[in-house]
């Protein structure tokens, strides 16, 4: 079993920045994607941001120039800094990892609990 623990949401007002971390840990043989979604409300949840192991990232294009996602995969964590924040980017962000699990072959997909970003105007 793996877990995921975010943290950094919070309160900001717009144009601020904001540093989300998740970590995951538990029966980790290799971490493939890392990555963060978020969920406004009435909205669908979309990607923000990925990256792979190897260190090649994807973003929203409504977020290009202003976040940045990293990963250390010593630590098995993911971050994502997030620049010149909008009243557009308050959402509840999600962490998402898909983990080769100690002593299987596949991948799963895990899910972090989520953390509030809201960004004042």
């Amino acid at each position: 079993q793996v877990q995921l623990v975010e943290s950094g949401g919070g309160l900001v007002q717009a144009g601020g920045s904001l540093r989300l971390s998740c970590a995951a840990s538990g029966s980790i043989a290799s971490i493939n994607s890392m990555g963060w979604y978020r969920q406004a409300p009435g909205k669908q949840r979309e990607l923000v941001a990925s990256i792979i192991s190897g260190g090649s990232t994807n973003y929203v294009d409504s977020v290009k120039g202003r976040f940045t996602i990293s990963r250390d995969n010593a630590k098995n964590t993911v971050y994502l800094q997030m620049n010149s924040l909008k009243p557009e980017d308050t959402a509840v962000y999600y962490c998402h990892a898909l983990v080769r699990e100690t002593g299987y072959y596949g991948e799963y997909e895990y899910w972090g609990q989520g953390t509030q970003v809201t960004v004042s105007s």
